[in-house]
């Protein structure tokens, strides 16, 4: 199910949307056995107002699209990594329709998998149990949707009892293509004409390491 704001305005900042998010979730009735996962950066200052609300765990999937040559904001597939596993998930219309060589994909897969194993040494992966859990995957907002299909992919593995995607905004399409594979997708506001996730925020700014790992720290203390 989709559920979308009443009012198209823009969010304060990422605080603010987590907390309208956790409201959200709340009355769509995500219960069970609920554990937060977060996609960092952006999506953990999102995820902690979430966990804190449903008083769940929270930890981090680390996921990194993989961008097209030259173009590298479109996604032709993404690399996730749960509890020290990676899974991969390719975007073939993208590949197909652009004619990516399995070379040039590799290439890319490879770039990203470098830099996935250097922020698997940064942040920290929490002891964690999804299996039979209610997993609920945040973000701070989906453009293509790449990541978070390879996220869920990821948690898949993992035999959770659902697999939720919560996000407080999203482009249209992308919240189709996960309602194929997530059990809930609960986004607040799916704009039209969708340009980008930065516009439904006043406050866009990026993430340091030091910041998202500021706030995994103080959620667990």
């Amino acid at each position: 199910m989709i559920r979308r704001r009443r009012a198209a305005t823009r969010y304060a900042n990422r605080t603010v949307a987590g907390r309208a998010l956790a409201d959200a979730l709340v009355a769509e009735a995500v219960l069970g056995k609920p554990v937060v996962l977060a996609l960092p950066r952006g999506g953990v200052p999102v995820a902690a107002e979430v966990a804190t609300r449903l008083a769940a765990p929270l930890g981090v999937i680390l996921v990194r699209k993989i961008g097209v040559p030259g173009r590298p904001e479109l996604a032709m597939g993404a690399l996730a990594m749960v509890g020290g596993e990676i899974s991969e998930f390719r975007n073939e219309e993208i590949i197909n329709g652009l004619r990516i060589s399995s070379q040039a994909f590799e290439a890319a897969r490879n770039r990203e998998w470098l830099e996935l194993k250097r922020r698997a040494s940064i942040f920290p992966f929490a002891n964690l149990e999804i299996a039979d859990a209610t997993v609920i995957l945040v973000d701070d907002g989906l453009a293509t949707g790449s990541t978070m299909l390879a996220a869920v992919a990821a948690v898949r593995t993992h035999a959770p009892a659902a697999a939720v995607v919560a996000v407080p905004v999203g482009a249209r399409q992308a919240m189709q293509a996960l309602r194929s594979v997530a059990d809930r997708v609960v986004c607040l506001w799916t704009p039209e004409p969708f340009m980008a996730v930065g516009g439904a925020y006043e406050d866009f700014r990026q993430l340091s390491d030091e910041e998202v790992l500021s706030i995994l720290k103080e959620y667990s203390s």
